[in-house]
């Protein structure tokens, strides 16, 4: 009898999985090691591949974190759609959206991106880069945010109440960057939906 070789994964498959490897990687390294660790042999022994097969998709660390940048935001978005894009007559109660939104806001995916943001602050070539791919985070999670709360804009002080809702998580998500603060975070999320409730409903 012959045996038939099992057809090989296609050599592009096969780099792309890799490239998605090493970007998983980097957003994990920066969330657990911070800038100063996340280097190109650290990211490439985390992704289980060769320091050569990581500087043959990013030459440098420069590259690298750029990619992971833009990689981590557009995961950071995917996951805000999923949790918050509700089919209409099955919105969550306003304690439900502001709950997700703190789990969201203490992810891995955004410790990375406080790290990041650090980073970007004294270095203008990384902030270039940050800077309008958090924007378009936030202009997503205002949007998602106002549609799952059934919230109208056009009533004034709505647009600045629900962006005071996003400037509330970010904050409890970088208190619990120390410590586990997810006790008094559950407390102030649910007094905070009262106060949003108010708010919204008048």
């Amino acid at each position: 009898m012959t045996t038939q070789a099992l057809p090989r994964e296609p050599r592009q498959d096969r780099s792309r999985a890799t490239r998605r490897r090493l970007l998983e990687a980097a957003v994990d390294c920066l969330a657990s090691e911070g800038w100063a660790g996340t280097t190109v042999a650290v990211v490439a022994e985390r992704a289980g591949v060769s320091r050569g097969a990581a500087q043959h998709h990013f030459r440098t660390r420069e590259e690298l974190v750029t990619a992971a940048v833009e990689y981590g935001s557009e995961v950071r978005v995917a996951q805000m759609r999923e949790r918050l894009d509700v089919p209409s007559g099955q919105r969550p109660s306003t304690l439900d959206v502001v709950t997700m939104l703190g789990e969201m806001y203490t992810t891995p995916l955004f410790r990375a991106a406080l790290q990041l943001w650090v980073a970007a602050s004294s270095d203008e070539q990384l902030r270039a880069r940050v800077l309008p791919l958090e924007a378009r985070v936030g202009r997503e999670a205002h949007r998602l945010t106002i549609e799952a709360l059934g919230a109208d804009e056009s009533v004034p002080g709505v647009r600045e109440t629900v962006q005071a809702t996003l400037d509330l998580v970010r904050g409890l998500g970088l208190a619990d960057l120390l410590t586990d603060d997810s006790a008094r975070r559950t407390r102030l999320l649910r007094q905070w939906a009262t106060t949003l409730d108010a708010a919204l409903s008048r």
